[in-house]
């Protein structure tokens, strides 16, 4: 639940945010008036998180499903190509762990850009418990889990050792609930509902050698460079402020 006092401060500013004389609603995300918002949103959630200087903070949509789909994109690496159009042709390689319903959509999703291997399962006992987690792949552009998987209640309390391959993990279910090292991740998201707000704003937080690695025929919205560049401005956010 949000706080009442924010319901109550973004009621308060409906017809007139900041004193703008506008709501949130309706100002340009590229005025003044936004710039403030989205940029104190930033440092406040860098604070709370210690995030280190070398890593982005992104401000994106589609939820969590849509990072299903752009983790592999832009892992897989400027050469690839989608998996279905390569015909068995061995191209880079990701691990993932399957914890529960997030991480299997996860796993199912990025195979259609890049050639997974689903290394371990606790889909045996109704993914009651998590499973050891075996070294990376030597062709692994990154190794994926799922951190808290609330529908079954388990959590990751050792995160896998995957060495130099970058760990990407979906923390929807557990980000500002408790301490977190990004330093550890190479990539971290999760959707704001969960902990942080309203539904509509997905926080993506990413190393910056791992962004501008997307293949070329990458949709322009998927490609983590894209919102890099532009601040998280490229095109209108949601309202989540």
């Amino acid at each position: 639940m949000l706080p009442l006092e924010v319901l109550q401060e973004a009621a308060a500013e409906m017809t007139n945010a900041r004193s703008s004389g506008q709501s949130i609603m309706e100002m340009s995300h590229r005025s003044d008036d936004f710039t403030p918002i989205i940029e104190n949103t930033e440092r406040l959630l860098r604070g709370i998180l210690n995030i280190p200087d070398n890593y982005r903070v992104l401000f994106l949509q589609g939820g969590g499903m849509l990072q299903f789909s752009m983790v592999p994109i832009n892992f897989a690496g400027k050469d690839s190509l989608p998996i279905a159009a390569l015909n068995g042709t061995l191209q880079k390689t990701a691990t993932y762990i399957d914890t529960g319903v997030w991480a299997s959509k996860a796993a199912a999703e990025a195979k259609k850009y890049i050639s997974i291997n689903i290394a371990a399962s606790s889909k045996d006992k109704n993914y009651t418990y998590i499973p050891n987690a075996p070294l990376p792949q030597k062709t692994d552009a990154y190794y994926y889990i799922c951190f808290n998987n609330t529908i079954f209640g388990t959590k990751w309390d050792t995160l896998p050792q995957t060495g130099s391959v970058p760990l990407v993990a979906d923390v929807s279910s557990g980000i500002l609930s408790e301490p977190l090292d990004v330093s550890k991740f190479g990539l971290i998201l999760a959707g704001a509902q969960k902990n942080l707000g309203p539904a509509g704003c997905t926080i993506v937080i990413i190393r910056d050698d791992l962004v501008g690695n997307a293949p070329p025929w990458t949709p322009v919205m998927l490609d983590y460079a894209t919102h890099v560049k532009e601040k998280s401005l490229f095109n209108t956010p949601p309202v989540w402020c």
